[in-house]
């Protein structure tokens, strides 16, 4: 119905049509990180460290998870917890050594799609 409506522009517009509606659904579907206290609060060397992650929707802790990857690709499963506003993720992070590390997570969304993805950080000598 919506695409005869605007037959009488032609093809490229069609296809313009198309790939927003297409894309639209898709980018509000997903639990997706727009903000990291990395960026703010770099992880101290051999101190214990709680990182708030900020999502653009709700997130279901009890289907999510998130592993700090070290050296060797190794993984470690750490402790997540609600943050004060939707959205919000507290995840704590034990006593590193310097040198670079990342966070996998795969979250569940409150609308029921997941997202995976990963955020690297180097924890640096002061």
């Amino acid at each position: 119905m919506f695409l005869h409506a605007i037959q009488p522009f032609g093809k490229p517009l069609r296809g313009i049509a198309v790939s927003l509606l297409v894309f639209s659904s898709a980018a509000w579907s997903h639990a997706v990180v727009t903000e990291s206290s990395l960026t703010k609060e770099p992880v101290e060397p051999h101190h214990a460290t709680k990182v708030v992650l900020f999502f653009n929707s709700g997130v279901e802790l009890a289907l999510s998870r998130v592993f700090l990857v070290s050296k060797g690709d190794v993984f470690h499963p750490v402790h997540i917890a609600k943050g004060k506003k939707a959205g919000e993720m507290l995840v704590d992070i034990p006593p590193l050594e310097p040198g670079d590390y990342a966070l996998k997570y795969k979250v569940f969304a409150a609308d029921g799609h997941f997202t995976e993805n990963v955020i690297r950080f180097r924890v640096d000598n002061p």
